[in-house]
């Protein structure tokens, strides 16, 4: 069953790894480690990540030991910057087709989608990686 709310597997991933490197504050967490954990592609991830890196949210170590860690404390990055580092914003809609069609009043599904769009930028905004570090207790 397809969900209602479509965020990009690359922004999935994203949050997903920020909160997996805010769980393990103290070490570096390889891509393809998290990648496993998470189950999912270590290419795809490694891409994610690096736009992270290049966005100054991460940093990456080579060697034996190396791996990612973040750039900053948990505590100040923010959803909202990891998705535009992957996404490069959220764009804000009020159709669900890519050209509007209704006459501008309405919407077949009335403000939803407008709400939705609102109240998820709210939460991508208000909620930093730190909030997220307990959804990965194991790392800690």
């Amino acid at each position: 069953m397809a969900t209602a709310l479509r965020i990009s597997e690359a922004a999935s991933l994203g949050l997903h790894a920020g909160a997996l490197l805010a769980a393990s504050p103290r070490c570096c967490l390889t891509a393809a480690g998290m990648a496993a954990e998470l189950g999912v592609s270590h290419a795809h991830l490694s891409k994610v990540l690096q736009r992270m890196k290049r966005a100054g949210l991460v940093h990456s170590d080579r060697g034996p030991k190396g791996g990612f860690r973040l750039a900053l404390l948990p505590e100040e990055i923010r959803l909202l910057d990891v998705y535009r580092a992957v996404e490069g914003g959220v764009a804000p809609s009020n159709c669900l087709l890519p050209r509007p069609v209704c006459n501008g009043e309405s919407c077949i599904l009335g403000n939803v989608l407008r709400t939705v769009n609102r109240e998820l930028h709210t939460r991508l905004e208000h909620t930093t990686l730190d909030d997220l570090a307990g959804v990965f207790q194991r790392y800690a």
